[in-house]
């Protein structure tokens, strides 16, 4: 799906039973909150399933899942972090044109998630491990696609100079935290996909259209440390 394509008949926020973390959070704050969280978050159960559970996607699928792993970077801008963004080329086999995480497979001779999220991310966007501080990593996120993909949180405390591989990279940006933070950014929509209505977050930003397991995942994200 591309920005093109997309008309969606759903756009409504999610009623949230907690409001939104305050308009700004601190690097401190939010890493303290999410080691806490992340210790008794564990069988906890996410993905594309959730909000679509009838989906034959999920139902006929045969293969088994394929693992791969993401980097959430967030990076310490003081009083106002970001989190640090893809949009993938337009020409790439799958997902081309979209906002996206660092991130890919996991390699046999990856260190675990962990290992392959600070791989891909240095592969993608030139962000040396040397610079990324991880804290842990959310529960398994599975998609349409046929991927177990684990989100591993890595905080930046400096400013490196990224270079983007052109190959898979168009662009590299940043979103406040504390906008991907608030469920009011929290939208959900739908659209029909070869045949079935599909239902997916999306978090428009500006011109970025940050939407499925990407929006999935920082729901996630915010699920797990502010829910």
């Amino acid at each position: 799906m591309t920005l093109r394509e997309r008309h969606e008949d759903d756009r409504v926020p999610i009623a949230e039973d907690h409001g939104p973390p305050g308009k700004r959070l601190s690097v401190v704050d939010f890493r303290l909150r999410a080691e806490a969280r992340l210790a008794a978050a564990g069988g906890r159960e996410a993905g594309d399933h959730i909000l679509n559970p009838g989906s034959s996607r999920f139902l006929n699928r045969k293969d088994p899942l394929k693992d791969a792993a993401v980097l959430i970077p967030i990076v310490d801008r003081g009083r106002d972090p970001t989190v640090l963004l893809t949009l993938r080329t337009e020409h790439l086999a799958s997902h081309a044109g979209q906002v996206a995480f660092p991130g890919g497979k996991i390699d046999a001779n990856d260190h675990g998630a962990v290992g392959a999220a600070l791989r891909e991310a240095h592969e993608e966007i030139g962000l040396s491990p040397h610079f990324v501080r991880t804290i842990g990593s959310l529960p398994p996120y599975l998609t349409g696609s046929g991927y177990k993909v684990v989100p591993v949180i890595g905080i930046i405390e400096a400013a490196p100079r990224l270079v983007p591989n052109p190959g898979e990279v168009a662009d590299v940006f940043e979103v406040p935290l504390s906008f991907l933070m608030n469920p009011a950014n929290h939208q959900r929509q739908s659209r029909v996909w070869a045949g079935e209505r599909r239902h997916f977050y999306a978090m428009p930003y500006g011109e970025r259209y940050i939407w499925g397991v990407t929006a999935g995942i920082i729901r996630l994200l915010y699920d797990t440390v502010y829910g």
